[in-house]
């Protein structure tokens, strides 16, 4: 498989879970040719990166803190991965700068990588993520099927619902 795309984060923090909230919905709605590997990384740390290495292409769907409002959703590219990921929660949260990181130390980058990040409303306990949020999940969707179409992989909706 060429690409990969990897849902990020921890379900029990409300939009903390975005990531994997989404790519549950994609894996349920969409087929890919050729095929695309989908990824729950939840919160996998330094175990996701035989995936950095396994992949040309990797598109990451994660709740973002950018600092704007509840939604605001934003594309990282290249050199750009790295900025809003080199702050962490505490000493033992290993987050997505570290793995970056870790994958230049050994020389696995992989050659394309996509963030697709939304700025969360609420990190509290909870198992569901923020209406603000949930309304998004469809431009997280469009996007991630755009960034995947311009790597020449066809995407197909397989449920009548249009994005």
């Amino acid at each position: 498989m060429p690409a990969a795309i990897l849902g990020l984060g921890n379900i029990l923090l409300r939009d903390e879970g975005v990531g994997v909230h989404t790519i549950n919905k994609i894996r349920e709605e969409w087929s890919f040719s050729p095929a695309v590997e989908i990824i729950d990384g939840g919160t996998l740390g330094l175990d996701l990166l035989p995936y950095f290495e396994k992949y040309s292409k990797i598109l990451i769907i994660d709740a973002v803190d950018f600092g704007k409002e509840a939604g605001h959703i934003g594309l990282l590219k290249d050199e750009d991965v790295l900025k809003p990921f080199s702050k962490k929660l505490s000493v033992h949260h290993v987050g997505l700068g570290d793995i970056f990181f870790a994958c230049q130390l050994v020389g696995m980058k992989p050659a394309e990588i996509i963030i697709i990040g939304i700025q969360p409303k609420s990190i509290d306990m909870g198992l569901e993520i923020t209406e603000e949020i949930s309304r998004k999940m469809p431009d997280l969707i469009k996007i991630a099927i755009e960034n995947l179409e311009n790597w020449d992989i066809r995407c197909v909706l397989r449920s009548p619902q249009r994005y």
